[in-house]
């Protein structure tokens, strides 16, 4: 499962009323494996409380990260 993917189950037990230890003990009941970190779940729990609804990305500062093509090289 991707992290996008996590964002929306974190927003669903948000909504649904479980605290952040509750989000993080159901998402390691279900996905053991690749549950995001403690911290990750308490982030996304202020995003949402300061009315951030979105689970997109959202825009960075800065350049924008290179890459190398066969032309660079």
């Amino acid at each position: 499962m991707d992290k996008k993917e996590f964002r929306v189950l974190i927003k669903y037990c948000f909504l649904k009323g479980k605290n952040t230890v509750e989000a993080n003990i159901w998402l390691d009941a279900e996905f053991p494996d690749t549950v995001p970190g403690k911290s990750t779940i308490k982030d996304w729990y202020g995003k949402f409380r300061r009315g951030e609804m979105s689970t997109q990305d959202g825009e960075r500062s800065g350049s924008p990260k290179g890459f190398v093509t066969d032309e660079k090289i």
